[in-house]
């Protein structure tokens, strides 16, 4: 990432600063990071990446949220390969005492039976909180910590569940879990408590925050919460988008076949499903969709346009991860931001300011990266068709 880079995009988003709202006028006190990366294709088609930051800053922490359920996902599918197991075979979990309950069905699933390809599923459709406790616990806190350190994010903590307050010790436990076909356990995983030593943080942000009903005048420690910085969430999407890209170390061991099913669960949209069937009232066609689309359900994304993303929100914190490709246009470019929007202070009163600022701003930032786009001159047009999906109703698992 180079200063003209930087230098860039500080001039497009300055330039650009009364359209994008109230976060420019305080990118600081906002916590604003963005990272845009553009994509030019060579003769062969082989992608060649630049990198354009702006205010870049892996010591200023932001709270991942639901972003961390993409690791999970891909490594949830790694897990599997290595297991010689389908990703949709059925899996059933055992229930952990005053921790979690058992999951032995799912009626949203066509078979009525959970598995690691329905939890997925539910991750990029709607960022399902319970999918990504079930994944966490097949992979283990210890074990998905060191994956992730193994592929070069070793700064990278997944501490926790999420949506269930629960003690540092309690997640530290993952419940046992079978996968079985035609009713015989194929493979049997035991409870598994993770001895792993993290990193000491000091992670605190806020000027008050809520314990129980009491409002204490101090910030809220983040230091035992989850923690995984803007640029490995970047990269993490590039190794899966263009795994050629990324070392042999950094790359997921996924199958042809676990690739077409990401590209399809992640640009998928919540009203293009019957397996879940959701209400399109609450879960409409942008509901995770937050860059360009702005989480709303009036807008309209391009024609021809997909994205293939990983937001999260909480705390205040609002970030979307996301690949666009633009068949109709000829048009790719990565595009990954978080942004703190909480202006009275305060951790834990549910009162944030995602759609009145958060959501706006995402969104007039993802519009205009893709107008820089459109003008752009590219020498080689790209080939998008790996991206291509099918979508629409599904029968099947």
């Amino acid at each position: 990432m180079t200063k003209n880079s930087d230098v860039f995009l500080d001039s497009l988003l300055k330039t650009n600063a009364t359209r994008l709202g109230p976060v420019m006028a305080d990118p600081a006190e906002y916590r604003l990071q963005v990272i845009y990366t553009r994509i030019d294709r060579n003769a062969r088609n082989r992608p060649v990446f630049t990198d354009f930051t702006y205010r870049l800053s892996p010591e200023t922490y932001f709270y991942p949220a639901s972003t961390v359920k993409m690791p999970a996902a891909f490594l949830a599918l790694e897990k599997m390969n290595r297991l010689g197991l389908d990703k949709h075979t059925v899996m059933h979990t055992d229930s952990l005492s005053a921790i979690t309950t058992a999951v032995t069905a799912d009626s949203s699933a066509a078979n009525l039976q959970p598995s690691v390809a329905h939890y997925i599923k539910k991750i990029f459709l709607v960022s399902d909180n319970d999918a990504f406790n079930r994944l966490y616990e097949f992979l283990g806190q210890e074990d998905f910590n060191r994956a992730l350190w193994n592929k070069g994010y070793p700064s990278a903590q997944i501490r926790h569940r999420l949506s269930i307050a629960l003690p540092p010790e309690a997640n530290r436990l993952t419940n046992a879990i079978r996968f079985t076909k035609n009713g015989e356990t194929v493979y049997f995983q035991p409870e598994q408590h993770s001895r792993l030593q993290f990193q000491p943080r000091h992670d605190s942000v806020g000027k008050q925050h809520y314990e129980g009903d009491k409002l204490v005048n101090a910030p809220f420690n983040f230091s035992e919460k989850n923690r995984i910085v803007l640029a490995d969430l970047h990269q993490i999407l590039r190794s899966v988008i263009f795994p050629e890209s990324v070392t042999s170390a950094q790359r997921f061991r996924l199958t042809g076949e676990d690739y077409r099913f990401l590209y399809r669960c992640m640009s998928q949209l919540p009203t293009e499903t019957d397996r879940p069937a959701y209400d399109t009232a609450e879960f409409h066609r942008n509901y995770v969709k937050y860059l360009l689309g702005g989480a709303d359900a009036k807008t309209e994304l391009p024609p021809g346009l997909r994205i293939f993303n990983k937001p999260g929100w909480a705390y205040g914190f609002l970030t979307d991860v996301a690949y666009f490709a633009d068949f109709a246009n000829g048009v790719e470019f990565m595009l990954s931001a978080t942004v703190y929007v909480n202006k009275d202070g305060i951790i834990g009163d549910d009162t944030y300011d995602f759609e009145s600022t958060g959501q706006p701003f995402l969104k007039e930032l993802g519009q205009l990266i893709y107008e820089t786009e459109l003008k752009r001159e590219r020498k080689y047009k790209p080939d998008l068709q790996r991206y291509r999906m099918t979508y629409g109703t599904e029968k099947q698992p």
